[in-house]
């Protein structure tokens, strides 16, 4: 598979793997004593690793909106650390490309910005869940070159086309863009919930049958892709029709048409077969045979059987590559901001609430935990809020925002959100909920590989747990404080004690009451021969601290 290349590229594709992890530190919950909605402040590099020890692999709808790298100054908000900003790419503008260079250095800023966090967000990501990535022209390409790389290109689902403008932007060149892109990967099996129908679909549904139900007719002739008798014989044979008694029956294709009846075939033109969407023996035709119904076509001058399909049955409509819906309208953002009490010039062009709302209902699981790692304005907790609010859902957010504002705007709005803003007709009604505001700690290990000692020891323990299980950690009821829990019929052990050093020896070992097939311990010594560790299937791992100041 071909791969994007860019300046600084060797420097950032396993950077990922070096990015310390950090102890999440709560600074307040909000509405609850103890909430799973966070808002975290902080480089969302070394959030998302900080996520890994308990969601790895958990999260079902990833939504990015990162910054669209239009050139201006003024929308460089995001920071390089010094490992992504690679010396490499000045050296090249200013000897090779010179000016000229400059858009050039800046999309392999952005692709270093973007790839170590598109790399742990594809750890975060569950098997059955799906990343949906707001994107305009300019690194539209490059995005999905990278995103074919980390997550597959086999596991594309969609680019869509959101009109969020369509007037189009004044200000374009040649011709005025009216919409963004939407970029869709998995990382497993999915299934896509649907749509509520909007009116223009509605207004199919024109007809009407004798209970007052609505319906549209169909035709069963396939159209499109293999829709002739050659590419599916067993599904071209007739339907004899009794005009005067309504009577309809499936024939076959040996059958003499019985007199006073019609005998009609899929056929495509006057000579050239087609075929019915439904076998003779189907399950669709055995449960669907009583809404079929035989029509006379006067523009094409034959009949056809026709299927009735009933509003009454439409709980949804697929989605498609192209929404043109109002809620998706970038200046609804702006109003539904500044309808919670914000200023316009607080926060430019936040993401319409529709947007991150169809994008979640296409998740189609009302428990699901909801990641936006460049969370800004905080649109999609508010998204979230209402749809648990409408459908009585239990999904949950996990927003990431590095910029000062976290606090001030992004979770301000989820509070104003929350409790309801503002008096009368233009008043916000509550949606109730609650989230744990962050920041990130310490790493946990320090840069000379020992562990950090200043850090609490449950978040140690959860850290070992996860490197050695990449299991979220859940605390387990035991009377050996040391036990971390059984993973694959192995016990795992944490023998440590801030202010001592331990020793695993036959005394602390006749300690352990847990059952397993193996034990992997972590201490400082071990005095146990290597042959008994062998004999009782003992993996011992020393504590990494610096013992000599103990």
């Amino acid at each position: 598979m071909p791969t994007l290349e860019w300046i600084g590229k060797d420097k950032v594709i396993n950077h990922h793997q070096k990015v310390p992890f950090r102890v999440l530190e709560e600074q307040y919950t909000y509405n609850a004593e103890k909430s799973d909605n966070m808002i975290i402040r902080g480089d969302n590099l070394e959030a998302l690793k900080a996520l890994l020890p308990k969601y790895e692999g958990r999260i079902k709808c990833i939504y990015i909106d990162p910054p669209y790298n239009t050139g201006n100054k003024k929308d460089k908000k995001w920071i390089y650390s010094d490992n992504v900003d690679d010396p490499k790419i000045s050296e090249w503008i200013v000897k090779v490309v010179g000016n000229e260079g400059e858009d050039l250095a800046r999309h392999d800023k952005w692709l270093c910005m973007m790839y170590p966090r598109l790399k742990l967000l594809w750890k975060l990501l569950s098997y059955k869940g799906f990343i949906a990535i707001s994107i305009d022209n300019v690194e539209l390409f490059n995005l999905k070159s990278i995103c074919d790389e980390i997550f597959g290109a086999n596991n594309f689902i969609a680019e869509i086309a959101c009109v969020n403008n369509p007037k189009g932007r004044s200000d374009d060149k040649y011709i005025a863009t009216a919409h963004e892109h939407v970029v869709l990967y998995r990382k497993g099996e999915i299934e896509i919930g649907q749509f509520e129908p909007e009116e223009k679909v509605l207004k199919r549904y024109r007809e009407v049958d004798e209970n007052g139900d609505k319906f549209r007719a169909i035709d069963l002739r396939k159209t499109g892709d293999e829709d002739l008798r050659t590419d599916r014989e067993e599904m071209f044979y007739p339907f004899f029709y009794n005009k005067n008694t309504g009577d309809l029956v499936v024939g076959d294709v040996k059958d003499k048409t019985p007199d006073g009846y019609i005998r009609i075939e899929p056929m495509k033109t006057k000579k050239i077969e087609g075929r019915w969407r439904w076998g003779k023996y189907d399950k669709s035709m055995k449960e669907g045979f009583e809404n079929l119904i035989a029509r006379f076509m006067p523009q094409k001058k034959k009949w056809s059987i026709f299927e009735k399909d009933y509003l009454k049955n439409k709980e949804g409509v697929k989605p498609t590559t192209v929404w043109s819906f109002k809620d998706v309208n970038s200046e609804r953002g702006t109003e539904q901001f500044i309808s919670l009490g914000f200023d316009k010039g607080d926060f430019p062009n936040p993401k319409p609430i529709g947007t991150i709302q169809r994008i979640v209902t296409m998740m189609n699981d009302p428990n699901a935990i909801i990641l936006d790692s460049f969370a800004g304005s905080g649109t999609t907790a508010h998204a979230v809020l209402n749809m648990n609010k409408a459908d009585g859902g239990n999904r949950k957010f996990i927003l990431v925002e590095m910029m000062d504002y976290a606090d001030s705007i992004t979770a301000e709005r989820v509070k104003r959100v929350i409790d309801g803003y503002g008096e009368g007709k233009n008043a916000v009604e509550g949606t109730g909920g609650d989230f744990s505001f962050y920041d990130l700690g310490q790493a946990l290990m320090l840069p000379d590989g020992n562990l950090n000692e200043e850090v609490d020891t449950d978040k140690i323990r959860e850290y070992i747990w996860y490197t050695e299980t990449k299991k979220p950690f859940v605390t387990v009821t035991t009377d050996n404080p040391y036990y971390l829990g059984k993973h694959n019929d192995t016990g795992y052990y944490f023998y440590y004690e801030k202010e001592r050093l331990t020793t695993l020896n036959y005394e602390w070992l006749a300690t352990i009451s847990e059952k397993a097939d193996g034990y992997l311990i972590y201490a400082d010594l071990c005095t146990i021969p290597d042959d008994e560790l062998k004999k009782y299937n003992i993996t011992f791992k020393k504590i990494p601290r610096d013992i000599a100041r103990m």
